[in-house]
């Protein structure tokens, strides 16, 4: 049925820039290179043409290439600055990886908006000088000039006005130092070069020749563009039941639906997904199994969206009312959760766009309208939008139908196939639904090519399902976890699932209730968003022959679950627990800066999350390291390599026995608390324990 509803107050949509001038964008004119050269800028998407992305309070890592002619002291500054063109934060970059002049520094943006950032390249004074005095003091070459250009060098640095006094004091002492000739020269030197002095000049340093880089965009989101647990369920088949007495199934509805958010809060779910709520159409209607030939009362796929009813606008009947929606929407509010909903740009043959604007598909040589392919599978039930033949009409249609759905609620959008639509239309409706409302998530559904899923991701969209679901052995689940937590972090925020209502993969079909709980684990600490389908606690893994999804697909009839039997796989109080550790690690919450360590079983995989108490919302360091056993059919041993340096601590002495504890491992599924060394062992059952979600402290 139509809503009731009044025009939405939100300003006009943003033409795409081609549509606003009629000619393609041209290259950026060429800039000359500064005194100190800044190259290699990063994050930087596609040379600044789409924003770096960030959440409030998440670290974001800036990489350059700095250098300089000669063999002066060359260093580079990092700087945040705030949507209102005000600078924010100023650190003064890291050398990483000797001998290729990368500088590295993490800035951290507190509120949401359009950020931007820039690296400024300086030469170092104090730097060339505490390279070259020691040197040349040591060999008795021009000491009374080194030690004299020291106290000048400082005496300039003391005198800034920005300078705190007691710095100040610091390097007034340090001055005095170097220029008393009663003192031998290696006494004086300690003067200039002793920490407290360092610690000054590193907080406060002298910078000549500074040149900046451009500045590049980076778009900070609400926190749960990032992180967030979601579950997925048909809301029809909540409250189904076949009425023996009229021989037919009787549809859940909203309000039997809502009777379920209680269990899904309960464990820990941040977000409620509920696939497609619209009228289905009748022609072409898919029965069971995906069958060509619906039989009386079967209920159609939600995706053939649209009957005389109404279509992505309105509701189905048989599921309520726009009261209901909204009363589902405040229980899940209540109980903490968010609602999301599945939006899916196609129509039945019964939608009422067919006939009022046939424009908006596709004729094929014999007159019909073609429906959805996607060979060898056909969706006879599914006409796929033709965005070019009406593309504003098709647009405003689009637009503001999201906003129905916005004014009643919803804040996130999980988009069924983004893919098979053009990124100009996506570009602009993100572009547009964020300038009225940056609240609102979009999840991208695109299992295609890596460069279509990396670019919707640049245009808008904010996270994105992945291939996680078919990474499955030791190497392709840790080559899976580094490209996706550093080498496309800055652009694609990965949402991990282990199945969907579509996809059940060989994997899950044979690995029982121990694979279940193996992928549980992975995606829940591999990613900072992943998200479960209904019934994922009762371990539903049978497919239909011959294809990757369960038989008896919810897509095509009502499936009322015994939710009593979940507590015997163990599976929710699974769930449950790992969303809990997620909320209790806020390295856990983070996408960027993930490390696999190595493991001497091939099917025990090992890797970790470091949050350093500077970067951390806690104040706290916190480290997270994840041993996996992703073998459901045997128990597996063996060996870890810890990388010390990546769990913040300090490397081992050497020669020192590997085996000296060196650090407490707490399992936080377990329980259990562990005294490591830098080669720990490990034994883990799948049927029992798969997994350790350690807890990582010093000793």
């Amino acid at each position: 049925m139509s809503p009731a509803r009044t025009t939405p107050s939100r300003p006009s949509p943003a033409p795409s820039p081609l549509a606003a001038s009629g000619e393609p964008p041209r290259p950026a004119s060429p800039t000359p290179i500064g005194r100190i050269p800044v190259i290699e800028v990063s994050p930087v998407v596609e040379g600044g043409r789409w924003p770096a992305k960030a959440v409030s309070g998440e670290a974001v890592r800036v990489r350059a290439t700095v250098f300089r002619e000669g063999h002066d002291a060359v260093a580079a500054t990092a700087v945040l600055v705030r949507p209102d063109g005000t600078d924010h934060t100023a650190v003064t970059m890291t050398p990483v990886d000797p001998g290729l002049d990368h500088m590295e520094a993490w800035l951290v943006p507190d509120s949401e908006g359009d950020w931007s950032f820039r690296v400024e390249g300086w030469s170092d004074p104090y730097g060339t000088w505490l390279h070259d005095a020691p040197l040349k003091v040591d060999a008795g070459v021009d000491v009374e000039l080194m030690l004299t250009e020291g106290a000048l060098l400082l005496e300039r640095a003391a005198a800034r006005a920005d300078l705190p006094p007691g710095d100040v004091a610091v390097l007034t002492d340090a001055v005095a130092g170097l220029r008393d000739a009663s003192r031998p020269a290696p006494a004086r030197l300690v003067a200039g070069t002793s920490p407290e002095v360092r610690a000054v000049l590193a907080a406060h340093p002298v910078r000549e020749y500074v040149t900046p880089s451009a500045t590049y965009r980076l778009r900070v989101d609400r926190p749960l563009a990032l992180t967030g647990s979601w579950y997925e369920f048909f809301p029809r088949s909540e409250g189904a039941y076949f009425d023996q007495e009229s021989g037919s199934w009787v549809s859940g509805t909203l309000r039997t639906a809502a009777e379920r958010l209680p269990a899904i809060a309960e464990m820990g779910f941040d977000v409620v997904y509920l696939t497609p709520v619209h009228p289905i159409g009748t022609t072409n209607r898919k029965g069971r199994n995906n069958t060509l030939t619906a039989e009386p009362g079967d209920p159609g796929s939600p995706y053939g969206i649209g009957a005389p009813e109404g279509g992505h606008d309105a509701i189905h009947p048989e599921l309520g009312t726009f009261a209901d929606f909204d009363a589902f929407v405040a229980r899940a509010r209540s109980l903490g959760m968010e609602v999301a909903l599945d939006i899916a740009l196609q129509a039945s043959p019964d939608h009422p766009w067919v006939t009022e604007h046939p424009e908006w598909f596709t004729r094929r040589a014999d007159g019909t309208i073609a429906y959805a392919e996607n060979p060898p599978k056909k969706y006879q039930d599914i006409y796929p939008l033709n965005f070019d033949n009406d593309p504003e009409g098709i647009y405003q249609a689009v637009r503001d139908m999201l906003q129905v759905w916005i004014d009643h609620g919803v804040t996130a959008f999980r988009v069924d196939n983004p893919h098979t639509k053009p990124l100009s239309f996506w570009e602009r409706i993100l572009t547009d639904v964020r300038a009225s409302h940056p609240e609102v998530v979009f999840l991208s559904e695109a299992f295609t090519r890596p460069a279509m899923m990396r670019t919707l991701a640049a245009i808008g969209f904010h996270q994105s399902y992945t291939y996680f679901t078919w990474r499955t052995t030791k190497k392709e689940v840790g080559s899976y976890l580094l490209e996706v937590s550093n080498e496309t972090s800055d652009v694609l925020r990965p949402s991990f699932w282990p199945t969907t209502h579509d996809i059940l993969t060989p994997y899950m079909q044979t690995g029982g209730a121990a694979a279940f709980a193996i992928r549980a684990v992975l995606a829940a600490t591999g990613s900072p968003t992943w998200g479960i389908y209904s019934g994922y606690e009762l371990v539903e893994n049978v497919a239909r022959p011959g294809a990757e999804e369960q038989i008896d697909n919810e897509k095509y009839e009502f499936k009322p679950r015994d939710w009593a039997r979940a507590q015997e796989t163990g599976i929710a109080a699974l769930l449950t627990a790992l969303n809990g550790i997620r909320r209790g690690h806020p390295a856990l919450q983070r996408l960027r800066g993930l490390t696999v360590h190595p493991t001497s079983d091939d099917a025990t995989i090992c890797f970790s999350r470091h949050l350093p108490a500077h970067l951390s919302p806690t104040g706290q360091d916190d480290t997270v390291v994840v041993v996996l056993n992703l073998d459901p059919f045997s128990t597996r041993e063996g060996t870890i390599e810890l990388d010390l340096s990546a769990l913040g601590l300090p490397e081992p002495s050497q020669g020192s026995d590997p085996g000296t504890p060196l650090l407490t491992a707490r399992d936080e599924l377990s329980g259990q608390t562990f005294l490591w060394g830098r080669t720990p062992y490990v034994r883990l059952d799948p049927n029992h324990n798969c997994a350790h979600v350690l807890a990582v402290k010093p000793l």
